[in-house]
């Protein structure tokens, strides 16, 4: 599929006599797709049943004429205010038992009937009336599921739903309370109706309890979205889509993505720099203009599993965001930077949020590619170099990685029920394997977690995974490659219970986890190699062969078989020493790169990314700062 570039407009927002300007410049500076109508449900309905839809016939019809393709978003993250009135108890309540009110976005519950069904209603009416429209290319179902903590809501909705999920998931009270080991603290139930949501307890609730609510949260997400996918794919042939966010977990996206055709996210590289990030104050100095060299990368790749090798950026940022606790811009070239690198990992199209800077409300000070006074914003002159440059490229294609990285969701909840410590987060401890086998110059896919063919792999690796799926366990018993489990992998039931026989209990590797423990960010353990454990460290019993181990003694990279397990959280001299003996064992060619230098390869080309504020030294050129360069392979 040929690569395109795109951007999100809102025609409610302006003059209906610009739209026709706006759509032709659009089309001038290389732009094909449009996004809009995701927010403008009291435009679409401004009271109950009272259609008015004419200007988003108009609006449709002008930017199709134009030559753009339309992606038309169901309206569902924006609730308007009379729906409040009809509903009022649709609003999502947080964990402190409090409403979240009307007055912004995203305010409802994913478990109220009511606005489930006025949700499948507005749907089937934009389906019926878009389905075969010839201008609409694609549909978005509502908007950044999970953005501001709004999957999880502790409403009277979601209590009776949730109680109904438990009795049909385990039938009986009695079966339950076994799963659950409620005979601790005398919290047996006798009914499901007794069971409340687990917020406001004393002190912590149990965290089997805890566990099951979130994966009925995120089940309600999928169910949502579900209902939407159903009614759109009745009445239209192209493709939906979903935008997710960056570093949001708290509902499973490849369970969403497997009702979609595309997985897309929304990529804003300096917000989330400075908002999503641990990384020190001199990394994000060094970062503040360009964003961190891996945290794109690692979401086009995760998404590009959720889509299932199908994938956008349907928001990339264009200059200075509102949300973050700074908002810098960015360095002149990034916004091409960042849409190349995108392509380079195989995604279809690249959108920018968006066409023109809002004069009003919440996002005023957001950029776009033009100012508000529709003058030119730096980053129209970027994509419109980029567009270009798509028309004399051959296509970029992807290729097969020699890594696979697992990622789960349900791990990332586990482990924010119960993290024993406060540095463990499951997304960290993924990301930072990422970011380090980045750092070797090499490509990897992420793979979810009932990966049932191991095969195309010479190199897979697993932290923190709460448990081995059956498909994966089989497909490490006949994996040709080093499987890496760990640290904390397989160490807990999907009830989060503790394992018998006891972890890691991993194919062909003799070891048991006698306990494990957290410590100090300011206590690591030092290793006899160098650099050190921080975090967490497994105890470990084991006859298997110890390749690290700390000054103490205790075992940190256990097995001479094709599983090891890691018993700890390696620092980045550890972790950069560890992954490249395993590379080197499977002949796995490393390139080590410096500073923000990252390469990436494709069917046919090899591309190089300078995210560092200098001048980086690849194939005898000097990429400068923001630069992007790529030979054919």
């Amino acid at each position: 599929m040929k690569r395109a570039l795109g951007v999100c407009y809102y025609p409610e927002h302006w003059p209906e006599e610009q739209w026709s300007e706006d759509a032709t410049k659009m089309v001038e500076n290389g732009l094909t797709w449009v996004r809009i109508g995701e927010f403008a449900w009291s435009r679409m309905e401004p009271t109950p049943g009272t259609l008015q839809l004419d200007w988003l016939d108009r609006a449709i019809e002008v930017l199709g004429t134009a030559g753009l393709q339309v992606i038309l978003g169901t309206p569902t993250a924006t609730p308007p205010r009379w729906m409040i009135d009809k509903h009022p108890d649709m609003l999502a309540v947080d964990e402190n038992g409090h409403p979240r009110k009307f007055g912004s976005r995203r305010h409802y519950c994913f478990s109220h009937e009511g606005y489930r069904k006025e949700s499948r209603r507005i749907t089937e009416i934009l389906a019926k009336r878009y389905g075969k429209n010839p201008h609409v290319a694609a549909w978005q179902t509502d908007n950044e599921y999970g953005c501001h903590d709004t999957t999880i809501s502790y409403s009277n909705a979601a209590r009776h739903a949730f109680q109904d999920w438990l009795a049909q998931k385990y039938q009986s009270t009695d079966a339950l309370n076994r799963a659950w080991g409620n005979v601790f603290w005398s919290m047996d139930y006798d009914s499901f109706d007794q069971i409340e949501l687990p917020n406001l307890t004393v002190t912590e609730p149990n965290p089997s309890h805890a566990l099951a609510f979130r994966r009925f949260s995120s089940g309600q997400v999928v169910a949502f979205n579900r209902e939407q996918a159903q009614i759109l794919k009745a009445y239209s042939d192209a493709p939906l889509i979903h935008n997710y966010m960056g570093r949001t977990v708290e509902f499973d996206h490849y369970d969403v993505g497997a009702d979609l055709d595309i997985a897309s996210w929304d990529s804003y590289p300096l917000g989330f720099l400075e908002d999503r990030m641990e990384d020190d104050d001199a990394h994000k100095r060094a970062y503040a203009q360009q964003g961190d060299p891996d945290f794109q990368a690692f979401h086009h790749d995760l998404y590009r599993a959720v889509g299932k090798g199908r994938w956008w950026v349907m928001e990339q940022q264009p200059g200075p965001v509102n949300w973050a606790p700074v908002n810098p811009a960015p360095l002149p070239g990034m916004c091409r930077l960042w849409a190349w690198e995108a392509f380079a990992h195989g995604a279809e199209s690249v959108l920018y949020f968006r066409w023109r800077q809002a004069p009003f409300a919440q996002e005023q000070m957001h950029a776009g590619l033009l100012r508000s006074d529709r003058g030119d914003a730096p980053a129209l002159a970027e994509a419109a170099q980029v567009a270009r440059e798509l028309t004399k490229m051959a296509e970029v294609g992807t290729t097969q990685a020699p890594v696979g990285l697992v990622f789960d969701y349900a791990s990332a909840w586990a482990w924010q029920v119960q993290p024993q410590g406060t540095g463990f987060d499951y997304f960290r401890i993924v990301f930072e394997v990422y970011r380090g086998l980045r750092k070797l110059g090499l490509d990897m896919d992420i793979l979810p977690p009932d990966s049932g063919d191991l095969s195309a792999y010479k190199l897979v690796l697993a932290p923190g995974l709460l448990t081995l799926s059956d498909p994966l366990r089989s497909a490490l018993k006949s994996f040709q490659g080093t499987g890496l489990i760990g640290p904390r992998s397989n160490s807990k039931t999907s009830e989060l219970t503790i394992l018998e026989p006891l972890p890691p209990n991993l194919p062909g590797l003799a070891a048991t986890i006698t306990r494990s423990e957290t410590f100090r960010a300011d206590m690591d353990r030092p290793l006899q190699k160098g650099g050190a454990i921080r975090h967490w460290l497994d105890h470990v019993e084991t006859s298997e062969e110890i390749t690290e181990a700390t000054t103490a003694g205790d075992p940190v990279l256990i097995g001479s078989g094709p599983v090891k397990y890691l018993a700890g959280w390696p620092d980045e001299a550890a972790l950069n020493r560890i992954l490249q003996t395993l590379c080197d064992a499977e002949h796995i060619q490393t390139t080590p790169l410096q500073g923000g230098l990252r390469i990436r390869r494709t069917d046919t080309y090899l591309f190089a990314f300078n995210y560092g504020p200098e001048g980086a030294s690849f194939d005898g050129q000097t990429i400068p700062p923001a630069g992007v360069y790529w030979i054919p392979k």
